[in-house]
């Protein structure tokens, strides 16, 4: 049988791959690949934080492939254009792809299957990303919900797939590989001076993150809906990344706390549990709205909001200041240096600083969407288009722009002894805590 070739992008793991499962279920050999394709994820390309995650990630992804005596092949250039020379080069019969569902990649996906198909190829893909297609969840009008509410009681109704097994055993191999890039050729790695930041706070692939999940589950999902919205403390799944590159699976994290019910079939298990899987329904919400509204990554959802007066910004003062965590709010700085240091921020506190941004500077939410897109090693389109729009009132289900964190009052409700702006903001941590 001629070989599978398995096109991976936002899905880099071994487990709960339906695609990888799939080719190695057809029963020929199977060529693992990845594209740096940046135009052909449109207006936006990995950001800088991405590119570090990816780099790594695909490293560790080639050396499990290589203990299943498998490997990683990487290109770099037009994605279709790509898969049709690999396929050549490998005599490959089929291309497996896991869906993508931001606007620029959902469309690059139906050109590049009507290449192939034209090519005589078999082209088929997968759900390897979400518990429920954008698609499959619709109110009673049959339309795109709008809400969050119904949207995820409407899920919950809704089956969810078991994570599928990958057959033990080798990889199948080709007759021979086709040529591959070495790793730094894709260009991932830049000269950013905060690289060094990235390393000492993550280890990205596959085994970081079932370790990771592993380790929530089993501690901090405990008191997980009381903890969670503390950013001084290791309350949270610190899953996002994971899930948005697909290191993990939400099929494996919703088994995860399944598993948690054991003999008494109750589901959830707990408060906390429940808590946590409408976290992970708000992502779902996200892909949801933004595969049904695409031009919601640049536009607002509420038409009425693209005429709002922001505020002037002569040179760009302001937005430098709220960049650099320079504001002189210890919570807004604490958490935008966090953010510049280890390419994450708790999500209680991006609330506050994208709060600070677009109600008390009155600047654009799409400045702080540009900036979050290029610093955060889980910058996701749709669940940071929705966590903005949201923020200024002008997405669904938003709250009313008038509704504004204060920085000060959720500093002394959420960080009452001040430790998480002590950790991030030296110059004051020796100050007494009210006036933190």
């Amino acid at each position: 049988m001629r070989p599978a070739l398995v096109w991976l992008r936002n899905d880099l793991r071994l487990r709960d791959n339906p695609a990888l499962a799939a080719a190695v279920l057809r029963g020929g050999p199977v060529v693992a690949l990845y594209i740096r394709d940046d135009a052909g994820e449109g207006r936006w390309p990995p950001g800088e934080a991405s590119r570090w995650w990816l780099h790594h990630s695909l490293a560790r992804l080639d050396g499990s492939l290589r203990g299943r005596g498998s490997r990683l092949i990487l290109a770099k250039g037009d994605s279709g254009e790509e898969l049709l020379r690999i396929a050549r080069a490998s005599r490959a019969g089929a291309v497996y792809w896991n869906r993508r569902y931001e606007p620029a990649a959902y469309a690059r996906d139906g050109a590049v299957a009507a290449s192939l198909a034209h090519a005589g190829l078999e082209a088929r893909d997968f759900n390897g990303s979400l518990l429920f297609e954008p698609w499959a969840v619709s109110n009673r009008q049959g339309r795109a919900f709008r809400v969050f509410t119904p949207f995820w009681r409407r899920c919950l109704e809704l089956p969810v797939d078991r994570p599928r097994a990958l057959p033990a055993g080798p990889l199948r191999r080709p007759s021979a590989w086709p040529r591959s890039l070495a790793l730094d050729e894709l260009g991932m790695i830049t000269a950013a001076g905060w690289h060094d930041g990235l390393a000492a706070a993550w280890q990205p692939g596959e085994e970081a993150a079932a370790a990771r999940l592993r380790r929530f589950v089993g501690g901090a999902l405990g008191s997980y809906a009381q903890d969670r919205d503390r950013p001084a403390l290791d309350a949270t799944s610190m899953l996002s990344a994971r899930l948005h590159f697909g290191e993990l699976g939400p099929r494996q994290v919703w088994q995860a706390l399944r598993a948690l019910s054991g003999d008494s079939g109750v589901f959830p298990p707990s408060n906390s549990a429940r808590v946590f899987l409408g976290e992970m329904g708000w992502r779902e919400f996200a892909h949801h709205l933004l595969f049904h509204f695409p031009r919601t990554a640049e536009n607002p959802l509420r038409p009425d909001f693209s005429r709002f007066p922001w505020a002037a910004d002569p040179g760009g003062a302001m937005l430098r200041a709220w960049r650099k965590g320079l504001t002189g709010y210890p919570t807004v700085d604490a958490g935008m240096r966090q953010l510049w240091r280890t390419g994450w921020m708790h999500n209680r506190v991006r609330m506050i600083a994208a709060s600070f941004l677009v109600k008390h500077l009155r600047l654009p939410w799409t400045e702080g969407a540009r900036w979050f897109w290029n610093t955060l090693v889980d910058a996701d389109l749709a669940s940071n288009t929705l966590g903005w729009q949201w923020t200024a009132g002008c997405g669904a289900d938003a709250a009313p722009f008038f509704r504004i964190f204060s920085p000060v009052l959720q500093g002394r409700r959420f960080d009452p002894h001040g430790e998480y702006v002590r950790a991030w903001v030296p110059e004051i941590a020796r100050l007494p805590a009210r006036f933190i």
